[in-house]
């Protein structure tokens, strides 16, 4: 018999042989040399850049001979004093607080719609995709006609009703709602997460609930939502980020001609923060803008992450 080891005595956890140890290692530097050029490409093009803009955005830098004249904190003091830093920035949390809820009830809707289809489901898929595929450009184009107050063929589908449509691009109050138009658009993406997610709710959960009577309603808040609620708190997330930096929508709508003045409505940060850089040249205070920005994401991120993980449901904690 084996002698029981010594009270107090811990056992030591046995060492894996050389061997695996030498095929961990060698797979570990196999991994490593696929991930390389991403690695590169992160450290040289987004953490490199960062930490660049960060220096600069202590500096007066001047683009022409590339140098940087120290400036202590006056672009960050400047982002408080600058009006339409504000103004941009109110545009945007204005737009985001708008658009995320829109783009997760559009996409769910349309993820449930596919989900029930049950002939010729790769087609509709296909073609509920390939907004996502459009380019920007030629969606902006697209919407410059539809949005048109006169002539665009939104309004004259209302008018059909009876409804007088809005001077979309023109009204101060129905501009940050035109831009939420062209991005429920292309919400093809989100719809995809959330297809793949309904796919893997287990089909046997239904068949309970029909059993005990429940109906559609009561299916998807009791079974639906809560197997679905890890897509939902990533796509929440992921949304939010892309809303508070965007960009696309309001220059190509608004700013794409410079020879016509904008409505302040239209002014959203990531374009200020593009015609400070790109127009101005003021690289420093544009570099500031973009920390202050990163911050305000960071810091509403860890909000969502702290408040979401309770409403989450994780496979792991059945």
């Amino acid at each position: 018999m084996t002698a029981a080891p010594a009270s107090g005595t811990r056992e030591q956890p046995t060492r894996p042989p050389i061997k695996n140890r030498k095929y961990n290692r060698r797979e570990a530097l196999a991994g490593l040399a696929f991930i390389s050029p991403w690695l590169l490409g992160f450290l040289i093009f987004t953490l490199g850049a960062m930490i660049y803009s960060l220096y600069i955005s202590f500096s007066y830098y001047n683009l022409a001979t590339n140098t940087a004249v120290p400036a202590g904190f006056a672009n960050y003091e400047l982002l408080f004093e600058d009006p339409k830093v504000m103004l941009a920035l109110g545009n945007t949390l204005f737009y985001a607080v708008l658009a995320v809820p829109l783009e997760l009830i559009v996409a769910l809707s349309l993820a449930l719609l596919l989900n029930s289809v049950r002939f010729g489901s790769g087609f509709f898929r296909t073609v509920f995709y390939l907004p996502k595929m459009t380019p920007a450009v030629a969606t902006a184009s697209v919407f410059l006609l539809l949005l048109n107050g006169n002539q665009g063929a939104i309004n004259k589908g209302l008018a059909l009703f009876g409804i007088q449509g809005p001077q979309w691009l023109l009204d101060p109050d129905w501009i940050k709602p035109s831009i939420v138009l062209m991005t429920l658009w292309a919400v093809s993406g989100t719809m995809v997460i959330f297809l793949a997610a309904l796919k893997n709710v287990p089909r046997e959960l239904y068949e309970v609930a029909e059993l005990d009577g429940a109906g559609k309603v009561r299916q998807f808040f009791s079974i639906t939502a809560p197997m679905i609620s890890g897509a939902l708190f990533f796509n929440f997330i992921v949304l939010t980020i892309a809303a508070l930096q965007v960009f696309d929508q309001a220059y190509l709508l608004f700013y794409r001609d410079t020879a016509m003045a904008a409505p302040d409505a239209s002014l959203f940060y990531g374009v200020y923060l593009f015609q400070q850089a790109f127009r101005q040249f003021n690289f420093g205070f544009a570099s500031a803008m973009a920390w202050l920005i990163f911050v305000i994401i960071m810091v509403i991120s860890v909000i969502q992450v702290r408040l979401g993980n309770r409403f989450v449901y994780y496979e792991s904690e059945r």
